[in-house]
């Protein structure tokens, strides 16, 4: 009987974030194949150059349920266990909820929110136990933050339902990991920076994404249900549960020279 490939899902995988996450996956023996999406087939192209044949690419768009939906039937073509999905893809904007079009602000939550549930449901039937599922939140989820709010928001959901999903999958012996970072160098910048008049401008605690990725794949592997990595991170999530959300805001505000 042939032995059914053992699969990593990552999402994002491209640059950033997932692109660490599938730098340190590739040494893992116990996977045959990264399956990386992104909706960039050029850099996707230069990522499987770089990792080789165990990469195999998908160009998706994760904020279109249709695209994920024939994702799916690519898995069903196959003879694979996934025993780990990543959901990294997402991104944000730092400006007033007036600076953006209807258009730019449901497409935040359709990839943050909706592309992030719709891809736990189409992998979770081809997992087994011992399998992993790392939903990428944020130090965003922990209040919310004005000027960032549909973000904060998005980020708030994907902590609580991972949480949740969590405590609904244990009897299967699936984990299910919020990975809650604070500010990283990665390109999220780049579409994050409109220009507003009011945005985000201090990124206090910055740390390059590798370290993140290190400490959320080793959550995980203890069957954690939230990685937070960074004494800043941590002191700020502490202080989320200490003080009222109206006076974290403030704070917020204040850190941002917002008036």
């Amino acid at each position: 009987m042939n032995k059914k490939k053992n699969v990593a899902i990552i999402t994002g995988a491209s640059s950033g974030l997932g692109k660490e996450f599938v730098n340190l996956i590739l040494n893992d023996d116990e996977i045959d194949e990264i399956w990386a999406i992104a909706r960039d087939e050029k850099k996707l192209q230069a990522l499987l150059e770089e990792g080789g044949k165990k990469i195999k690419p998908f160009s998706i768009d994760l904020s279109i349920i249709d695209e994920i939906k024939k994702f799916e039937e690519e898995i069903k073509k196959q003879d694979i266990v996934i025993k780990i999905l990543i959901n990294n893809a997402g991104f944000a904007k730092f400006c007033s909820y007036d600076d953006l079009s209807i258009d730019e602000s449901i497409n935040m939550v359709d990839l943050n929110v909706s592309g992030v549930v719709a891809m736990g449901l189409v992998c979770i039937p081809y997992m087994e136990r011992g399998s992993h599922i790392l939903n990428i939140s944020s130090q965003a989820s922990f209040q919310p933050l004005p000027y960032q709010n549909i973000y904060s928001s998005t980020k708030a959901f994907v902590r609580n339902y991972s949480r949740a999903l969590n405590v609904e999958l244990k009897d299967r012996g699936i984990s299910v990991t919020a990975v809650c970072p604070g500010w990283m160098k990665t390109a999220l910048f780049d579409r994050a920076a409109i220009g507003a008049e009011k945005a985000t401008n201090n990124f206090s605690g910055m740390v390059t994404p590798d370290k993140v990725a290190k400490k959320a794949l080793k959550d995980a592997k203890k069957n954690k249900d939230i990685s937070v990595y960074g004494i800043y991170v941590k002191f700020c999530h502490l202080m989320a549960k200490l003080l009222p959300q109206k006076m974290m805001m403030k704070v917020w505000l204040m850190q941002q020279k917002i008036g």
